[in-house]
């Protein structure tokens, strides 16, 4: 059987630590929110091309790039700022 050698098995010297499981994790969320940021900048270039002269249509167009290239700068400041914090904690 193997429950000897399972119980002999010692401390596991490879597991992740909880600060890689957490930079992997706000890795992950933040990609996430870049990759919204991306397809809201791809649908206010759309409604700005549809707008078809309407002032009120292509204002809101422009509104929704504006906020989707602040959240893309957001996204990648943040992740830049996890980066550095993770190589000066791990």
């Amino acid at each position: 059987m193997n429950l000897i050698n399972i119980a002999h098995a010692g401390i596991i010297t490879d597991a992740p630590s909880v600060s890689d499981i957490g930079m992997k994790f706000f890795n992950f969320l933040l990609s996430v929110v870049g990759i919204f940021a991306i397809i809201a900048l791809v649908l206010a270039g759309i409604f700005y091309f549809i707008s078809s002269g309407d002032t009120q249509k292509a204002e809101l167009a422009k509104r929704i790039m504006k906020y989707a290239v602040i959240g893309i700068a957001v996204a990648m400041g943040a992740m830049i700022a996890i980066k550095f914090t993770g190589q000066f904690f791990g």
